[in-house]
Formats: structure tokens, sequence, C-alpha cells
């Protein structure tokens, strides 16, 4: 039959994998690190040589990641911080980076570790400058994050990604919060989506992986292929096949995150105790008409609220919950809360009232009951 063309269907199939020997409706687990010739003419079968380059459970959730971001190809990563250093190192020296400055401070690190050693000049500006500090012919790369972690500050995809491929430079999203559930950014301009896969895509708290998907095949998207299989910054076939299993659930669970973290922001914005509420989905978030105009079906399951009084406070709070689990990381089933401040250190640039949460899948009310049940020790 032909192909279903909804991404909910397609998804929950985990894209359209080749029937296992057996006839298993699970897409099947290849352990194997090599792959012998056949005698006859010495050729690879299927094309596979070895595991660093080329693996079965890699091609699978590439494939179907491609399809829900709309994009050409796409490839795995050890962790989501491997996709950054894969695009980095694609740059020559005296290149130019203009990055948002409210991006995933890990990202931050790596762009100025990094360009610091490589001789990389990195401009990093408010979102609303994003434009305006790029530099046609001296900037090669532009890198942002919407909604970006941990302030869920929106940025215009469309916009930016015009202006960077005017001057000639290299667009990268980080869309790990929408996912492709909520936004395809190449639809929107992008060259490049970049996914923390450890978060929403597997969405059960128990792979570190990381993804790229490109607009349209390019020297520098072969440079990036090569840098993987050369650096050895891959995945386990066994990540992999965790990966796609939690792809399959991918929209029911972005589904159910995103209304419940709407009704967690509602109430936590008319308690006494929260002194501001970040989420898109608010309409007093400053970026929420573009948030209505680049996102569909929901604003994401990421909350960020500022406690009213001090960071001693907020971290009672972070440790006062009992279903919002106090741990980092987010994207999974379970609900997290994360004092960000703490885990940033002296060099974060993250109020110490903030607090992240990650709003998982339980029921709303439940959750609700949580937030005022630790607010009310403070």
């Amino acid at each position: 039959m032909d192909h279903p063309s909804r991404p909910e269907t397609v998804a929950a199939h985990g894209g359209h994998p080749e029937p296992t020997p057996s006839g298993g409706i699970v897409p099947a687990l290849e352990l194997s690190t090599t792959y012998a010739r056949r005698s006859q003419d010495y050729e690879p079968p299927a094309g596979l040589v070895y595991s660093r380059f080329h693996h079965p459970n890699w091609t699978q959730a590439e494939r179907l990641l491609a399809d829900l971001e709309g994009a050409a190809d796409a490839l795995l990563f050890p962790s989501g911080i491997a996709t950054v250093s894969a695009v980095v190192e694609t740059l020559a020296p005296g290149d130019h980076i203009v990055a948002q400055d409210s991006i995933f401070w890990g990202t931050r690190l790596r762009f100025r570790e990094f360009g610091e050693r490589w001789g990389l000049a990195t401009s990093v500006v408010p979102a609303r400058d994003l434009i305006g500090a790029i530099e046609p012919g001296r900037t090669k790369l532009v890198w942002f994050e919407t909604p970006a972690n941990p302030t869920w500050e929106i940025v215009d995809i469309e916009a930016v990604c015009t202006a960077a491929r005017k001057a000639g430079a290299l667009s990268v999203v980080d869309s790990t919060a929408a996912t492709p559930v909520l936004t395809r950014p190449i639809g929107h301009g992008a060259d490049l989506v970049m996914h923390s896969a450890t978060k929403y895509l597997n969405g059960h708290s128990d792979v570190l992986a990381g993804a790229l998907a490109c607009a349209r095949d390019s020297e520098i998207w072969q440079r990036i292929r090569s840098w993987r299989g050369t650096a050895g910054a891959i995945v386990g076939p066994f990540e992999a096949w965790l990966l796609l299993r939690g792809m399959r659930t991918l929209y029911l669970r972005v589904e159910r995150s995103s209304s419940n973290a709407l009704a967690v922001a509602n109430a936590m914005a008319r308690h006494p105790k929260v002194a501001q509420v970040m989420y898109p989905g608010l309409a007093t978030h400053p970026g929420h008409d573009i948030a209505r105009r680049q996102m569909r079906g929901g604003f994401g399951g990421m909350v960020s609220i500022r406690i009213r009084g001090d960071g001693p406070a907020a971290l009672r709070v972070a440790t006062a919950t009992q279903l919002f689990r106090p741990a980092t990381s987010l994207g999974g089933v379970e609900s997290l809360i994360e004092h960000r401040a703490t885990l940033e250190g002296p060099h974060g640039t993250v109020p110490p009232d903030l607090l992240r949460l990650s709003v998982g899948i339980e029921h709303p009310d439940d959750l609700v009951a949580d937030l005022d049940r630790a607010l009310a020790r403070i």
C-alpha cells in the first residue's frame, strides 16, 4: 500500500522499516559491528562495512527523524553537545559565529572553549540583535534556539534564517524543546535543525543522543557526516533502537506534555508566591504572537517560574515537590524540577530565583497540587 502521509502515523510505525526475518512488527536490533563481504565479488552487502560509518539501527531512526522534520537527511550523534561539535568543527579559523545569548549554556560553553582554541570569532547577542550581528561575507554560522532554554524565549525562525542566507551563513536551529511535533524549522528556512535527542525524541530518560537534520545535501553536510565517522562520534545500536522506540510515541507524549504545561503555567501565573511565569503559551509572554505563528498544536512542555524571594526559597521549593523530581534534563514522561543556577554555577546567567519545570504526562491537577504544596513551605 502507499505509505501514509500524516506524521503521527509515520511516527507510530517507526517510519517505514523493513520487515524483520521473522516478520516481527518491532524493528530488529542489530548488534554486529562488522559485515561479511560477498564471496563472489567481495562487495559489502547492503553497503555495510563497519559500524563506525553505517549501521542499520541508526538508519531507521535517522530516516524517521528526516520524515518528521521534512528534511533531506538526518544524522545521529552520541549527545546533543556532539552535534554542536560536528557543526563548529567544519568552520575555519577566522570564521565568525553569531549565537543567541539565551541558548543552552553547554552550547555557549562549547562555542567559547572551541572557538578560542580554533581562532573563531563569536558574537553572543540577545535574540533581538541576531540579524544585526550578522556580517555578510564574514559570518559563517548563525545558531539559535526556540523556545530557548531556560527562559523559553521565542525567535522568529524565518526572519533570522532569511538574513543568514542572504549573508552566506549557515543557519542552525536548536529545536529540542519544540520537537517536529510543534515546529519544523526547515519549513521556515533553516539549513540545519539540531536536537538533544536525549530529551523529547527519546522521551524516557534512558538514552543519551543528539541529532541533526538538513534541508538539503551540501558540502557542509558531507563534512559533518565525515566528521562523525572519523571522530567516532557515534551512537551505539541499542541506544539508536531505544531512540526509535521512543519516537514512536512522540506525538502522544508531546501533545500531553504541552497541554499539561499550559495548565501548570496558568495555575502558577495566579499563584501569589510566583513572581513570573515563562511559557510561550501565555498571552503575557513577549514571544507569544511569534510562537502562535510558527508552533502548531501547542507550545511545548517546558515552563520556568521565578519565585518571590531569593535563591534559597527557590531551592526549598525544588526539594519539597514529590511528583516533580529534582533532577536535571527534560522531555521525559515524568515531570522534573531544576534549580538552574545551581547547575550552571558562577558563570551562568540564570537568576537564582528561577526554577525550570519539565512537565510530563501525569494528570495536570496532580502536578499543580504538587507545586502548590511545595510553594506553601516558603
